[in-house]
């Protein structure tokens, strides 16, 4: 008989700290995972996943998790985006933002060429190619949910299952092969951060600027923020929606975080950059944790050989489209590297896991302004509109019968 059981609330919570400790100790206890540069969530939260697979196959218990939570770490992590975001920093990446935008939409194309090769391949219909593509890889799982539903509506069985299969699978690939590709493009060509100290030593100076006196006072605004953020953008998308526009809410609380940070710099306001840079790594590393402990890695066994052939497949055009035109067009150096690292995360997993690529080799190597800057208004802003225009493109093909 088998037994179930569920964490939420704050079990969830205490479990993704616990993850988090774990994966940072084993990523400084086993050397290849230090030069690999993984994600100490990656690491704690493929653990955990991994023990509650062989609870389930060879003890029949189960373990469910409720990520109500999880929704809000990822509001709150692009909140800290969007008030990090001001005009005068992002018009700085004009250039590089559009090669990376022509970048992405030519990643969307390839995938879905890709998916649609592998199905025609097995004689399979070419449909399901698009859920072997970017639809589950660049969109990840709530678009493979999305487009999941309205496949399965139109008749293609299933649809939903394979997209959220590739989409787990593209979620650990992205977090396991960005930090060692950018690494390896850093120690290659011998770059170096323009800033003369590492990102953690900078954050513990800046750290020591801050008034002492009124340390309650800086976290205090913090929250406020981020909560004005996060209350805004519900109620801006609920608007949205009103008016028949349907964007991803994390968008709405980055434009609502955008906005804010641009009023306080114009009045000559100053926000704690410390303690929201903090939030947002806080946020982002409980994030992934919950999102990679929850995989139900057992689902995935009866596809595994194909699962493993689509993978293989995208993760060959990820590397060789970010290593030899990404990291070459932008600019060939250091920041080139990191937002390389970045758009592997990005265009195999989601934002979240590029996010934290990045962090990992600027905790390592120094600090990059420009691949946080350019990196998550690819993945909030635009992926997402320009993968919508290459599925309908696709879907409409005189192959795909009447489309989806």
């Amino acid at each position: 008989m088998e037994q179930q059981y569920l964490v939420e609330g704050a079990n969830l919570v205490i479990a993704s700290v616990l993850l988090l400790a774990t994966g940072r100790y084993l990523n400084t206890k086993i050397d290849l995972l230090s030069r690999l540069n993984i994600p100490m969530a990656v690491t704690g939260g493929l653990l955990c996943s991994s023990l509650l697979t062989i609870l389930y196959l060879y003890f029949n218990i189960r373990v469910d998790f409720d990520l109500e939570l999880r929704n809000l770490l990822l509001l709150t992590f692009f909140s800290t985006i969007g008030l990090s975001a001001k005009l005068s920093v992002m018009a700085s990446g004009g250039r590089t933002l559009v090669l990376l935008l022509c970048f992405a939409i030519v990643l969307l194309i390839f995938q879905d060429i890709a998916g649609i090769g592998i199905a025609l391949a097995f004689d399979v219909n070419p449909a399901y190619g698009l859920f072997a593509g970017s639809i589950s890889f660049a969109g990840g799982h709530g678009t493979s949910i999305a487009w999941g539903t309205a496949a399965e509506e139109a008749g293609l069985a299933g649809a939903g299952t394979l997209g959220i299969a590739c989409a787990t699978f593209g979620l650990v690939a992205g977090g396991l092969i960005g930090g060692p590709m950018g690494g390896y493009m850093i120690k290659k060509h011998g770059l170096a951060s323009q800033h003369t100290v590492p990102q953690h030593y900078e954050s513990i100076a800046e750290a020591a600027d801050e008034d002492p006196e009124y340390p309650l006072e800086n976290a205090f605004s913090t929250l406020l923020v981020l909560a004005l953020c996060v209350g805004l953008g519900h109620n801006l998308n609920d608007w949205l929606i009103i008016q028949g526009v349907a964007l991803p809410q994390f968008l709405t609380a980055m434009l609502i975080g955008i906005v804010i940070t641009n009023i306080i710099d114009y009045c000559k306001f100053n926000l704690h950059t410390h303690s929201i840079n903090r939030s947002g790594e806080i946020s982002l590393h409980l994030f992934l944790a919950m999102s990679l402990m929850s995989v139900q890695l057992w689902t995935l066994a009866n596809s595994i050989g194909l699962l493993l052939l689509v993978l293989i497949v995208q993760m060959m055009i990820i590397v060789l489209l970010a290593v030899y035109v990404v990291f070459r067009f932008v600019g060939k150096d250091y920041d080139a590297a990191i937002i390389a690292s970045g758009f592997m995360g990005l265009g195999l997993g989601a934002t979240p896991v590029a996010m934290a690529n990045m962090q990992a080799l600027t905790a390592r190597y120094g600090p990059s302004t420009k691949a946080f800057i350019v990196v998550p208004m690819i993945g909030a802003f635009f992926i997402d509109l320009s993968n919508a225009v290459v599925i309908n493109l696709f879907s409409s093909l005189p192959m795909m019968g009447d489309g989806f």
